[in-house]
């Protein structure tokens, strides 16, 4: 088959979301001006850059709470950082349960019984049990087209590991069982991995 997206493609579900799969989780933590902490997991995150280290978001809705986005942006803006924590298969109904659209005043470390931490480079909190953590100070929010699609691009500043998931000096995405995203309502996790060598 083949559609136009702004024709619509006349199948049960939005397709898009399926074909761009897996996707890694950003579980996002930020502290508001005035103390207060969120965190919100994001499909639409990756790392984008090795020197120095960058990683992005994107958010594509708004909370009425929040005028033209949602509480992570909104916090970022107020106080240029935040924390990327990774998400393991054992954390999945934690961080599931985080994904609602809580007023502003939630803290969702605490809706969803998840210990936080103290960041080292930032003042933000991170995820204390997370397999990784991204200490990220803000470098640019862009606007994307649509009304509220903004993507946030951050340079990584300090690096938390579980030292359970590194296996002979590598961190072992296996051992904890990434999660990740897939279109509708589903995910997966990585259980196996291969290495394929560059050619020369």
């Amino acid at each position: 088959m083949f559609y136009r997206p702004e024709d619509g493609h006349g199948l049960p579900h939005n397709p898009f979301n399926a074909i761009v799969a897996p996707r890694p989780i950003g579980w996002i933590a930020t502290r508001g001006a005035d103390g207060s902490h969120n965190l919100a997991p994001y499909s639409f995150f990756n790392a984008v850059a090795y020197m120095p280290p960058q990683v992005m978001f994107a958010s594509t809705s708004a909370k009425e709470d929040r005028g033209d986005t949602k509480d992570s942006i909104a916090n970022i803006r107020d106080t240029g950082v935040f924390s990327v924590n990774i998400v393991e298969y054992a954390a999945r109904d934690s961080m599931n349960q985080t994904s609602g659209a809580w007023d502003k005043e939630t803290d969702e470390f605490a809706l969803a019984g998840i210990e936080k931490a103290a960041c080292e480079t930032i003042d933000c909190p991170h995820v204390a049990n997370a397999p990784a953590s991204l200490e990220c100070k803000l470098t640019q929010i862009l606007q994307l087209p649509g009304a509220a699609n903004l993507a946030c691009f951050g340079e990584v500043t300090g690096v938390h590991i579980r030292d359970d998931c590194l296996k002979d000096g590598l961190f072992d995405i296996t051992s904890f069982q990434a999660l990740a995203r897939l279109g509708y309502m589903d995910y997966t996790r990585v259980t196996d991995a291969f290495s394929i060598k560059r050619p020369e």
